[in-house]
């Protein structure tokens, strides 16, 4: 299964990839959930397949110029399956969760709506779009830092030809687990690096939705201040 889209700034995500051309959110969609079945998961084709089988459908089906993903490093994955599916990676950047320390509930940024006033009362200001170190810690919370790995794949001449026009893209080195990056936050803007972070996909105390066990990559993510 996976599904097509865009972000929470599609807009802005596209002309943050390619400031030097006019390009709009008609011209890209994103991968935004992307799951298999356990008996197909990690198996070594099965993606590769399944994103040709896509790539050709979006082609025949759309007018878009390109396909757009990320690969989630906080949770492990840097984009193996993207890479063997020959789209172009494009870097990375820095992105931030929350973990319950009691139940090891992953905290989606865009989840903490409620904690969020919360926090605001706590500390005494008007609003917060962070959770600020001092609440997280009276609530057993933990921000994790990781790394978010971009991928794009052209789907026609002319968006191979925009991208040909962009040095900084050109032989990227692919990233590999050795470039996976965790970090906790230990005080106001201080960070001690960690091992891979674990998280309880059946806790859902803060978050809103539920989910099942199946692998679901949420590629929707916030770059961190």
């Amino acid at each position: 299964m996976v599904t097509l889209g865009w972000g929470t700034q599609p807009l802005q995500t596209i002309q943050k990839l390619f400031p030097r051309h006019a390009l709009l959110t008609a011209h890209y969609l994103e991968i935004g959930k992307m799951c298999f079945l356990p008996s197909e998961n990690g198996n070594g084709y099965f993606g590769s397949l399944a994103l040709s089988a896509l790539i050709k459908w979006v082609r025949e089906h759309t007018g878009c110029l390109f396909l757009y993903t990320l690969a989630d490093g906080i949770m492990g994955k840097c984009g193996y399956v993207y890479q063997a599916a020959n789209f172009r990676y494009l870097g990375s950047f820095t992105t931030s969760v929350y973990r319950d320390r009691e139940t090891g509930e992953k905290i989606h940024p865009r989840s903490t709506g409620k904690l969020l006033l919360e926090n605001a009362d706590f500390d005494g200001v008007k609003k917060r779009h962070w959770l600020s170190y001092g609440f997280c810690e009276s609530k057993g919370i933990d921000k994790i830092n990781g790394r978010m790995f971009r991928y794009i794949y052209p789907l026609t001449k002319k968006a191979k030809g925009i991208l040909a026009q962009y040095p900084e893209y050109q032989k990227l080195p692919h990233p590999k687990d050795k470039d996976l990056h965790f970090a906790v936050r230990v005080g106001e803007r201080q960070y001690r690096e960690i091992p891979p972070p674990r998280f309880n996909r059946d806790a859902h105390r803060y978050n809103p939705q539920q989910f099942n066990s199946l692998e679901v990559n949420d590629h929707e993510a916030v770059q961190s201040p």
